[in-house]
């Protein structure tokens, strides 16, 4: 049986939505680089974590860093990046959240 990863933060639904992101498209968590945990976004982490986050480094964009809150699928980086829809479930992810790319991942 495959383990769901807990996702850390303020959440309002168990879609991995949170306080400071809840459209009907925010539906991805984020593994962060500095401490292995999933958060719904860089705020969810900066209020909640005992330390400041880290970027993933672009030589480990091949592993598991986003999780798809309608079907529970972890991408990696280089897999999320790519794509505008969960390739697993087809669930829509927000575009906008290229805005915060650099909160997560090294350019």
């Amino acid at each position: 049986m495959t383990r769901t990863p807990e996702v850390f933060g303020p959440t309002v639904d168990e879609h991995t939505r949170c306080v400071h992101y809840a459209t009907e498209l925010d539906i991805i968590a984020i593994r962060f680089a500095c401490c292995d945990r999933y958060f719904p976004c860089h705020l969810c982490h900066s209020e909640t974590a005992d330390h400041p986050a880290q970027q993933w480094p672009r030589e480990k964009f091949d592993q598991p860093a986003i999780l798809c809150g309608n079907c529970w699928t972890e991408l990696t980086v280089t897999a999320y990046k790519a794509v505008d829809n969960c390739p697993e479930c087809e669930a829509a992810f927000n575009p906008r959240c290229e805005a915060h790319s650099d909160f997560y991942f090294a350019g």
